[in-house]
């Protein structure tokens, strides 16, 4: 199975966080299934890792997201004017920008998206939790 990982979903498995659900972290560690992570997220973990928002490790940003990304096998998901024009069209439901993103990315391409953000059930996505 594809799936995308959201922002938060990502964070909480790469540092074993207690509110990742037993169901999220199972689909995550099972190398059957390809999990994404879009490009969206790694700018957002950028933005707060700047602005002193996000603490992660003693080492630079560009390190780090190298190893997670390498060292838990997630592929990239790039951003594409198909995803762009999809925001286009998407409710006014959810405001998060980056959110709106994994939204449209999520349709587009027909991941479903693990999340624990119930705004998500608002749109036609598969939310797993």
């Amino acid at each position: 199975m594809n799936c995308l990982l959201d922002t938060s979903a990502f964070l909480w498995y790469v540092s074993a966080h207690k509110d990742l659900s037993s169901q999220a972290k199972t689909i995550i560690a099972d190398s059957n299934n390809s999990v994404y992570l879009s490009l969206a997220s790694i700018w957002e973990i950028a933005i707060k890792f700047r602005a002193g928002k996000l603490e992660l490790v003693p080492q630079p940003f560009s390190v780090w997201i190298d190893h997670e990304l390498a060292s838990n096998s997630f592929r990239l998901l790039d951003i594409n004017v198909l995803h762009l024009k999809r925001i286009a069209e998407l409710p006014l439901i959810h405001r998060d920008p980056f959110d709106r993103l994994l939204i449209a990315q999520s349709q587009v391409e027909d991941f479903p998206v693990i999340s624990n953000d119930s705004a998500f059930d608002s749109y036609a996505v598969q939310r797993l939790w």
